[in-house]
């Protein structure tokens, strides 16, 4: 089979496709011909050694596939041959993988997919989807003025519809493009801002009437975060999801404090178990399938464009979720 792998850090280039054997399904495993498997920024970060931390190599990036179930080991149910399925690599201890044509997971591990989903958004209900979920649940929106840094990305995109949903009082999404912008008030968002433009934090502090915004949820990191700081109400919650990306200041912290204002971290894969998963995937998978979520592609690429579909992140053209298919 073909998969994607790195054998040192750096450039997108870096990325090759290669030939391995097809991984023969063990006792209680199943064989998955994946058809979609999802392209995360932090696997940008981690090929270019600039994650949280530094993976062993050769490293076979991908943490979530989605597919058909083509081949049973010893002891697993044969009559799942043939089923839709969605596999949350990162959710059952298997960090890496996915670029591939082929996997091999147990059989328990694998989430059914109803028809009415595609591959393709069945893997940006992984990550990004359960990110959503879990960010909503350590800070919930009702009632409240919340900012949605990066609201076209593949965690905005779907936190924005989400905080919709949990009715809060006003959503407001930052975007760096007035594409990007536009797609966040299609989405539902009530107001939209260029938080790469001079000034930006004035224009959302009037969308509040002067008040500030009550969360913000940050996946950007570094500067993003010290200049949203602006805009957070006393008594604020600064959400930070950007591991490895903290840019905050002493001197930040301590006016922080004076406002009585808290930042909150989050790291998805202490809060999942097995059964919270399931559960979820199958709550996203059923709000996606009865078109009350909707899931924004960002750029399909085969397996031998993966440097391409980091290229596409990394220079933060892609809004939505980027995908391979194999």
């Amino acid at each position: 089979m073909k998969a994607v792998q790195f054998t040192r850090f750096g450039a997108p280039d870096v990325l090759e496709l290669v030939k391995l054997p097809v991984p023969e399904p063990g006792p209680s495993e199943v064989l998955i011909r994946v058809h979609a498997a999802g392209v995360n920024f932090f696997e940008v970060l981690m090929r270019a050694d600039r994650y949280a931390a530094t993976p062993d190599l050769p490293m076979f990036p991908g943490v979530e596939v989605a597919g058909i179930i083509e081949r049973t080991g010893p002891g697993a149910d044969r009559s799942l041959i043939g089923t839709r399925v969605a596999v949350p690599l990162f959710a059952i201890g298997r960090g890496s993988g996915g670029y591939a044509e082929f996997v091999a997971v147990d059989g328990g591990a694998v989430v059914p997919l109803p028809d009415a989903v595609s591959f393709e958004a069945a893997a940006a209900l992984m990550v990004q989807g359960l990110t959503s979920l879990h960010l909503l649940r350590r800070s919930p929106v009702k009632g409240k003025i919340v900012l949605v840094n990066a609201a076209a990305g593949g965690v905005g995109s779907l936190l924005l519809q989400l905080a919709t949903r949990d009715a809060a009082k006003m959503v407001i999404a930052a975007a760096s493009s007035d594409e990007k912008r536009a797609l966040s008030l299609s989405l539902g968002a009530d107001h939209a801002a260029d938080y790469t433009a001079p000034g930006w934090q004035e224009d959302v502090k009037r969308l509040t009437g002067g008040l500030g915004v009550d969360i913000i949820y940050e996946t950007v990191g570094g500067a993003v975060s010290k200049a949203a700081l602006d805009v957070l109400a006393p008594c604020g919650e600064l959400v930070l999801a950007a591991m490895g990306r903290f840019g905050l200041e002493a001197a930040d912290v301590e006016h922080m404090l004076d406002d009585n204002q808290s930042i909150k971290g989050f790291s998805l894969l202490p809060l999942l178990t097995p059964e919270g998963v399931r559960e979820d995937l199958a709550a996203l998978f059923e709000l996606a399938a009865a078109g009350a979520l909707t899931v924004i592609d960002g750029g399909r690429f085969p397996l031998h464009q993966a440097a391409e579909a980091h290229r596409a992140i990394e220079e933060r053209r892609a809004v939505g979720k980027v995908v391979l298919v194999p």
